[in-house]
């Protein structure tokens, strides 16, 4: 039987693999030896040298290491390679650290290499994205299909019923992702609060009111609704709140990072925190603390207040010395209970304080409660306000970020540039409000057909900025034109009046010899030739 494209690319990824492992199983002793001698005698200049070369190899494997089924070997390459890269900067490298640099070195020679041979299924830029799963109720044909159309359209898979027996039918096939149910009556909603509860946890629940009465919201809010809406209904402003709620439900873990001297706590604490889908990093040498941050950018940090050496307060305050860690929430635990010593504490630098013991809920709720509010603040100084998507600033700092990853690696990324056609048209014809929901309509649109590693930001008005990393122009250009089409087929409502609109787009693919501006500034030209060209298209710069 003749192997299928897939296959075939599955079989040469896994042999790839299995030939790193081996390079890896003769490079990694090497360079435990090489970190082994640098903790030896050695002259200052002859050991910068050597420390230089070590960093330079262990830049190239943190580089490589991810790709090729190690990743968790790739990023403590890279911690290492951070940690040489400041003893150079210092030009004193810190003669104790020498000893634990070849204990690291040497562990990871140990590691076990056995499954670098497996490969995940190759994800394909240009398929199809599968979709979460909605289920649909609403008993007007006309606006069930029309629904229905439009959440397809954005990329949801939708599965539509006109009646409460018929949700109830689907959910004993399989829960949905989300529900968004057209309800006449306060009293379907007990049912639909039955079928929430029967499940692990709540589904985001979308509800469509005949009417905007205090009793039928309460009714909504106590069925788990996230979203309640009346006709005539706003697709768009649906889809956007249904999308916030996914994410956010099915966002990446919040990280929250230890430092306590005691490990038996660290490890409880930590084994908690990861029980509710929390990452966590735990640290016992407060000297690291730095290192830490930058690695692992945490956005809560629990801190013991009393620890030798140095305390959680002067940790505190050393965070708080630094602009990059001032939006992060700290919590101190400790067993101290003298309120004045605790508000000290709080006001000197800290946002909570956790008397030790503390319960495993009332840790996750503390935790949680901060962790969501830091990100909501990230959010909202780097989102803006009316799609979600990055700021102008903050696309463009990402932009940075993929050239300079694209350039190390070697591996083709992408910038487009995306401009909504005759936009001026749409703000004189339907009003502004009906701007606004087309420029939600194409942000939503990109956030569901891209993947999560791309960037995407609003660069101003109704042009748009995106960043996709291991992606051709060949890739970017089918990717864009099926996104162009798929904008094309939505319907605008304002006034009594439906509308259409149209989007184009340029491309221009990285070159180690473009910076960022540079590419930038293609995109704009071929962006600025689909115009000329007619609109409604994609083009790549030449």
């Amino acid at each position: 039987m003749t192997a299928r494209p897939k296959d075939e690319v599955r079989d040469a990824l896994r042999a790839l693999n299995e030939q790193f492992a081996e390079r890896l199983r003769r490079e990694l002793p090497a360079l435990a030896a090489q970190a082994e001698r640098l903790s030896g005698d050695m002259a200052g200049e002859r050991r910068a040298i050597e420390l230089d070369d070590l960093r330079s190899r262990l830049h190239r494997l943190a580089g490589a290491a991810g790709s090729f089924g190690q990743p968790a070997l790739g990023r403590e390459a890279w911690r290492l390679e951070q940690r040489i890269a400041r003893w150079l900067e210092a030009s004193e490298p810190a003669e104790a650290g020498f000893g634990e640099l070849a204990e690291a070195m040497r562990e990871l020679a140990r590691k076990d290499l056995s499954g670098a041979g497996d490969t995940a299924p190759v994800p394909s830029l240009e398929a199809e994205p599968a979709g979460q799963c909605i289920y649909l109720m609403e008993s007007d044909p006309q606006a069930c299909r029309l629904i229905s159309q439009t959440l397809r359209t954005f990329g949801y898979q939708v599965q539509a019923c006109h009646d409460l027996d018929g949700l109830e039918a689907l959910f004993r096939q399989q829960p949905p992702d989300a529900l968004v149910l057209a309800l006449h009556a306060c009293d379907a909603l007990t049912r639909v609060k039955a079928l929430q509860a029967g499940l692990e946890r709540p589904l985001p629940l979308m509800v469509i009111g005949e009417r905007d009465d205090f009793d039928i919201q309460l009714a909504a809010v106590r069925a788990g609704a996230e979203g309640f809406f009346t006709r005539p209904l706003d697709l768009t402003r649906l889809e956007s709140r249904l999308a916030r709620s996914l994410e956010r439900q099915q966002g990446e873990p919040y990280r929250v990072l230890i430092v306590d001297d005691d490990a038996d706590l660290t490890l409880r604490y930590s084994l908690v925190l990861r029980g509710a889908r929390m990452e966590v990093q735990a640290l016992d040498e407060p000297v690291r603390l730095f290192e830490t941050l930058h690695a692992f950018n945490p956005e809560v940090v629990l801190l013991d207040l009393n620890m030798p050496g140095c305390s959680g307060l002067e940790l505190a305050q050393m965070i708080r010395l630094h602009d990059d860690w001032l939006r992060i929430p700290i919590i101190y635990l400790s067993v101290e209970t003298d309120a004045s010593r605790q508000m000290e504490a709080l006001v000197k630098a800290g946002d909570d304080f956790i008397t030790k013991p503390i319960s495993d809920s009332a840790l996750v709720s503390a935790v949680f409660s901060h962790a969501q509010r830091a990100r909501a603040l990230s959010a909202a100084l780097t989102r803006d306000g009316l799609t979600g998507l990055l700021t102008h600033a903050s696309i463009k700092e990402q932009l940075l970020v993929e050239v300079d990853r694209a350039r190390r690696s070697g591996r083709p990324a992408c910038v487009v540039m995306l401009d909504i056609d005759r936009f001026k048209q749409v703000n004189d014809s339907h009003g502004h409000a009906a701007g606004d929901s087309v420029i939600r309509a194409l942000a939503n649109l990109l956030r569901q057909r891209l993947r999560r590693v791309d960037s995407l930001g609003r660069y101003g008005g109704e042009e748009f900025l995106a960043v996709l990393p291991d992606c051709s122009a060949t890739q970017a250009l089918r990717i864009f034109d099926h996104i162009r089409e798929r904008f094309a087929e939505l319907t605008f409502s304002a006034g009594g009046a439906s509308f259409q609109a149209t989007l184009s787009a340029g491309i221009c693919e990285t070159n180690p010899a473009l910076d960022a501006g540079t590419l930038l500034e293609q995109a704009d030209r071929a962006l600025y030739a689909a115009k000329h060209g007619g609109r409604n298209q994609v083009c790549v710069a030449d």
